[in-house]
């Protein structure tokens, strides 16, 4: 009972939801041309089925409506967002291209494709939020066992304790002959739920009383992991692996397929493929906006730079980008100097060199604008880690634990390390590697919507820090 009506009736809640989705996207629209006076023709009809056959091919493609219960807000919310703005996108190349936009109200349009994003994601949160509400009270719960008495059982199990919404409860943990327990402090020992041994799991699993199955055994174990999973494998339980290395350090693993071998990636980036699209889109949007927007400011920047100190306006120094290739990133002069080669002193709190003028560009970040142009020419991206000085990176590679994996993406103007205060001046190791922790946090999370939130920090909290000199 503990599994629910939900769970025996999830193949036709995934139907009613296409159904559902459909549905919304018809009667928005309706709603749209009632409130704006037109009626319901036969060629508002063509968009209305357009839209939703798009829409439906295009969420199956990003697995919309599969189980989300163990991803976040911003995966789910992300996935949905991307299907809906990119049916809005085909609409209206269709209505470019075949020049029938014209005979569309761009109010009827405007209002419909907004208001349809805000209720796919809307019914989906209040969905979200009333599952966790019941999996928190032991409704609608997945059973797992962990196979292993080991440092990386015990974590998995400590986290699926931290977040009962997710609606994920641990039996027990199962012992495997021949390898010893070890590797996990006695002290924790006295306070886990051993129940048996791995035959008892698989026992449990055949009369269907796990639903997954965690398998915590050190890699090297090879042999004995390869049975466990054969055991499993005449039972429905899903299986997954817990590695006890590198899992930490993992930016975007993912399995491939070379000739009969797979290879599972270890650094790779999540901004490959539909999202590299969607994230150069971003970037092409919100770059062209921002700098006709903010023309009449850096012409004054410009001017003053100009009045104020002798030298070039613009200051262009080599730093890392994408995959560690040196690119020339742009900024407003700044500083008495250009320096740009093997040596380069960080700027300091009343660092000589930062003219009065630049003194308040570097504390404001206006003196960033200009890497707008960057973000058109494409070597950068306005949300990412921040790029760093030819000379800084190779003088931290060495010393920060995965520093040059900040390089698997475009760096930005903007980034996560940035509204969490982690800009200016790193005089110290600590404060490099705290960036670097940032950076990719972000990486390994990318999302749309994760990115849309760093500007919105970065709006609120202003462009003003203490810490840039």
């Amino acid at each position: 009972m503990q599994q629910g009506w939900v769970r025996l009736h999830e193949r036709g809640l995934a139907a009613l939801y296409r159904l559902f989705d459909g549905l919304l996207i018809f009667l928005i629209l309706v709603f749209c041309l009632t409130i704006w006076g037109h009626d319901v023709s036969k060629d508002w009809l063509i968009v209305a089925l357009l839209a939703i056959a798009s829409f439906t091919f295009l969420a199956e493609s990003v697995d919309l409506y599969r189980s989300w219960r163990v991803d976040s807000y911003l995966s789910l919310l992300g996935a949905c967002s991307f299907a809906w703005i990119s049916v809005c996108l085909f609409l209206l190349l269709i209505g470019y291209f075949s020049k029938l936009g014209t005979d569309y109200s761009r109010l009827v349009v405007g209002s419909w494709f907004f208001l349809t994003l805000l209720l796919l994601l809307s019914w989906r949160m209040l969905l979200r939020q009333f599952l966790c509400y019941f999996r928190a009270r032991d409704r609608n719960i997945r059973r797992v066992a962990i196979i292993g008495v080991t440092n990386s059982g015990l974590r998995v199990a400590r986290d699926i304790d931290a977040n009962p919404q997710l609606g994920i409860r641990v039996e027990g943990f199962y012992r495997v002959p021949q390898i010893a327990d070890s590797v996990v402090p006695n002290e924790q020992l006295e306070r886990i739920k051993v129940l048996g041994d791995v035959s008892d799991a698989v026992a449990l699993a055949r009369a269907g009383q796990l639903d997954y199955v965690y398998v915590a055994l050190p890699m090297r174990e090879e042999d004995k992991i390869a049975e466990i999973l054969a055991a499993f494998a005449d039972t429905t339980a899903t299986v997954h692996l817990l590695p006890d290395f590198f899992v930490a350090n993992m930016l975007h693993a993912r399995w491939y397929q070379l000739g009969s071998s797979s290879l599972l990636s270890v650094y790779d980036t999540p901004i490959v493929g539909l999202n590299s699209w969607l994230k150069r889109m971003e970037d092409l949007v919100l770059a062209s906006l921002a700098l006709i927007a903010l023309a009449p400011l850096m012409l004054a920047i410009s001017f003053g730079i100009r009045l104020t100190s002798p030298g070039p306006i613009i200051f262009r120094q080599r730093r890392y980008g994408l995959d560690g290739r040196v690119i020339d990133v742009w900024k407003f002069r700044t500083m008495r100097v250009q320096e740009d080669g093997d040596k380069i002193q960080q700027a300091n709190r009343n660092d000589s060199r930062v003219t009065t003028f630049g003194r308040l560009l570097r504390r404001t970040s206006l003196d960033e604008l200009p890497q707008l142009i960057n973000v058109l020419q494409g070597s950068m991206s306005i949300v990412g880690p921040r790029p760093h000085a030819v000379a800084h990176n190779e003088q931290y590679r060495g010393l920060v634990s995965g520093y040059m994996l900040r390089h698997k993406v475009k760096p930005g103007i903007t980034g996560w390390a940035q509204v969490n205060g982690w800009r200016g001046e790193t005089d110290t190791l600590d404060k490099m590697s705290k960036r670097v922790e940032f950076d990719l946090h972000y990486i390994r999370n990318w999302s749309f919507l994760f990115d849309l939130r760093i500007l919105m920090l970065t709006l609120s909290k202003g462009f003003v820090s203490t810490n840039a000199y």
